[in-house]
């Protein structure tokens, strides 16, 4: 129970405040539209804040990444195959048609590419902080 609290709560915290910098910053977004937009995302970001944990736990026991490439690449891996196929949904749902979806994947790659290890370094932390890490896992990554 704790490590889904601790799952979902560091998801919420991370991409909210990502998200809302890129919305407000980058998209020049109205405060308001970024706090309801924020908003709205919070329920998608429960839902999968810790089946998401429980699938990067998955792909590093797995995987057995050593050295940092090996563990950035893991990260990447584990967030491309899981969150593309949620995004792809969303897309559908909002009514995206087949083009718009591919074009979105493309770009939001990219972003995927840049936030993968940042975010699974912040997962750790926030478990390490909580008392509920793996034993094995190190400071950036489970031990070899």
């Amino acid at each position: 129970m704790h490590r889904t609290i601790v799952d979902t709560v560091t998801t919420i915290i991370f991409f909210t405040t990502v998200a809302a910098a890129s919305e407000l910053f980058i998209a020049g977004m109205e405060p308001r539209e970024v706090i309801t937009t924020r908003l709205i995302m919070i329920p998608l970001m429960v839902m999968t804040g810790r089946p998401y944990g429980i699938w990067r736990d998955w792909v590093f026991s797995r995987t057995k990444p050593r050295g940092v490439w090996a563990r950035t690449a893991a990260d990447d891996g584990a967030f491309f195959a899981f969150q593309l196929p949620i995004y792809a949904a969303t897309l559908v749902v909002a009514g995206a048609d087949t083009t718009e979806i591919l074009i979105l994947l493309a770009t939001v790659l990219p972003q995927m590419l840049v936030l993968s290890r940042p975010f699974g370094l912040f997962l750790e932390f926030m478990r390490r902080i909580a008392g509920v890490a793996h034993p094995r896992q190190g400071a950036i990554g489970p031990a070899p």
